[in-house]
């Protein structure tokens, strides 16, 4: 039987090494559009594909009769794997399930299996499968960048994609931890962290010099030979060398205070503070343990958590929970296997990974490791020492994070019950849309709405809208464009209502009773009536006391108590919709105002647009502009010079 098997990072380079050139062929099954699921057409279209594979390694894709992805999984062969989905008595609930959806496959074979392990995890990070066990997390890690290219290198906080030329260190848990060590580092190392662009401008020190942060290598402060010596301390302080920086600033501040240079003396001591502040800040003790990070798991109530330590030169950068869905009915050390891949889809992994349990295929993982770190990576389970200690401590976590989740989730599922109720809906909602727009005096008027589910906010749904035809300061006007343009989409993408994730259980909108008159009578004109409605409006102090009103499409009102969690959660959702479309609509204010009327002109990019303003001075002298003053402009074609002239003096 396969199991899901989750994915493995990019190459920590950037480069694509595992792509979709390497597949050798696709298989389709047949299957119309829409169908129902039935094992029997599923098991047919499996078998259909099992005839024209080899038994060589690669990655499979079971698509339905939409074309998503369903599952992504690997195999050493790919005959053998594949053919395991048609012994249908040996598979599980929840593998028929996906083989009666199943219409169709796509395979792409691989040199080895440790590649297609790598494949697999690009492939579930792209599709997010519904049968693949997922890593929920919406951001990526952050590091400490020492980054190079200047003649000072300066120290900055980076997430993503690690093109910058430079020293990385990390993961870190969270901005939180990485912030306050920069900040410490920044005392202890006078390291600068201001962009190229401001050092250049610099004539005199700037605060961070004044407050002890900074060197200020911008303005002479510092030379060159000793800037690179306070750059190498925090390269070993950060690679695991911090006692041998202890130690020797201890024996410089030794001596200015031997040679009566108290003031040195002063600040020296102000740098070892700052070094036992990052130290002193580690929740848990990694002495000894090098460069590892420490994974436990932990189930009960059919959730999982596992808890991970990241540990780089002996000290603990932070941690993190992780509660990986679609778990289902699979082994606890599979769910961990996969946490692992999907884990170092983006972190590069260190040389020691410790796990509180043996893994599936762990030597088949360690190649795959090795393969991303291109060097030699680890997996083991600490027996003793402080590798022990550390992994019992990881353990504890992860009971507790479970343990909170679950109180949490409880807590959850209750006010979405009492919400329920009180809203009248006739089940508890999986997809919440709420619904505002912004604009100054009809100006650069945006709509959106954000989108939350049993599990808190799903940011990668949210949407905005340009208001394009409402008219100025019609914000019923706004709102019914908004619904016309949104749930027009949505009957034109699953008018059957089959897809998860296109039709709302719930529709909040933030106004009162015009806005929901729009709103209703807007979906009445497209032929839906069967979509919930509510909108909140402020009370009559606006909101201050809590005493929001709640109108029905049917014109009645509703209030709850002031000390209601069932209202403060609602307020919540509007409040969340607010940041998200006040932000879109100073997003779009500020593009305006640095906008150009040569933005207009077709053809015309940033680079040829700022070599016009540059020559000529402003918009308005490139419009008034000669056509043979246009071709002398630096950078500018004869072609390109007749368009702009041509887009100013065209003939009516």
């Amino acid at each position: 039987m396969a199991r899901s098997e989750a994915g493995s990072p990019p190459d920590p380079r950037g480069k694509e090494r595992f792509n979709e050139e390497r597949a050798a062929y696709t298989v389709k099954g047949s299957g119309q559009k829409g169908a129902q699921p039935d094992l029997e057409a599923g098991t047919t279209a499996i078998r259909e594909v099992v005839k024209t594979l080899k038994p060589k390694p690669g990655v499979y894709r079971m698509l339905d009769a939409r074309g998503d992805v369903l599952y992504v999984g690997k195999a050493r062969s790919l005959k053998a794997r594949v053919a395991n989905y048609t012994q249908i008595k040996a598979l599980s609930n929840r593998l028929k399930r996906m083989v009666s959806q199943t219409r169709a496959m796509e395979i792409v074979t691989t040199n080895s299996e440790a590649e297609a392990l790598l494949l697999e995890a690009q492939f579930i990070k792209r599709f997010r499968p519904p049968y693949n066990v997922l890593l929920r997390d919406d951001k990526s890690f952050p590091f400490i960048l020492l980054r190079e290219g200047h003649a000072f290198p300066r120290i900055l906080k980076h997430r993503g994609a690690r093109r910058h030329k430079g020293s990385y260190y990390g993961p870190f848990a969270s901005a939180g931890s990485v912030n306050t060590t920069i900040n410490a580092l920044q005392k202890l190392f006078l390291l600068r962290s201001c962009t190229d662009s401001f050092f250049s401008r610099r004539e005199r020190p700037c605060l961070l010099y004044q407050i002890k942060r900074c060197s200020a290598p911008c303005v002479g402060r510092i030379d060159k030979e000793g800037y690179d010596e306070l750059l190498r301390q925090a390269k070993d302080f950060l690679g695991g060398k911090s006692g041998a920086v202890q130690a020797k600033i201890e024996k410089q501040m030794a001596k200015a205070a031997a040679d009566l240079d108290f003031e040195t003396a002063a600040l020296l001591r102000d740098r070892l503070r700052a070094a036992t502040f990052i130290q002193g800040s580690q929740a848990v003790n990694a002495d000894g343990v090098g460069d590892a990070d420490v994974f436990a798991l932990h189930a009960k109530g059919g959730q999982i958590a596992v808890q991970g330590f990241f540990v780089r030169g002996g000290q603990n950068w932070g941690h993190r929970a992780f509660f990986p869905k679609n778990t289902g009915d699979l082994d606890e050390a599979d769910v961990l296997a996969d946490v692992l891949l999907q884990f170092y889809e983006e972190v590069p992994p260190p040389r020691h990974i410790l796990v509180d349990r043996t893994l599936p295929e762990q030597e088949l993982l360690e190649e795959a490791f090795c393969q991303l770190a291109e060097r030699k990576v680890q997996i083991s389970t600490p027996q003793r020492g402080e590798r022990r200690k550390l992994m019992e401590q990881a353990k504890r976590n992860a009971v507790e994070a479970l343990d909170r989740r679950l109180a949490e989730s409880g807590t959850q599922a209750k006010i979405m019950r009492e919400m329920t109720e009180f809203l009248e809906l006739p089940e508890v909602p999986t997809r919440i849309e709420v619904y505002d727009n912004s604009h100054i005096q009809g100006a650069k008027a945006v709509g959106a709405f954000i989108v939350a589910g049993p599990e808190g906010f799903v940011k990668n749904q949210y949407r905005k809208f340009n208001i394009k035809t409402a008219q100025t300061n019609d914000d019923f006007g706004m709102m019914r464009e908004v619904m016309q343009r949104r749930f027009s989409r949505a009957m034109t993408e699953d008018p059957d209502r089959e897809q998860a994730g296109v039709w709302p259980d719930l529709v909040l909108i933030d106004g009162g009773k015009g806005q929901m008159s729009s709103v209703r009578d807007t979906l009445e004109e497209l032929g839906i009536d069967d979509v919930p409605l509510i909108a909140i409006a402020k009370g009559p102090h606006h909101g201050r006391e809590g005493r929001e009103v709640f109108h029905f499409p049917d014109g009645r009102e509703k209030t709850l108590p002031t000390n209601s969690p069932v209202l403060f959660y609602l307020q919540r959702l509007r409040d969340e919709v607010h940041r998200y479309v006040i932000g879109a609509h100073r997003a779009k204010r500020s593009r305006a105002i640095s906008a150009s009327p040569l933005d207009e002109i077709p053809g015309i990019g940033p680079a040829r647009k700022r070599a016009l303003l540059l020559h000529f001075g402003t918009a308005s002298k490139v419009r008034a502009a000669a056509l043979d003053d246009l071709k002398r402009v630096p950078g500018v074609s004869e072609s390109v010079a007749q368009t702009v002239y041509d887009f100013y003096h065209a003939s009516g």
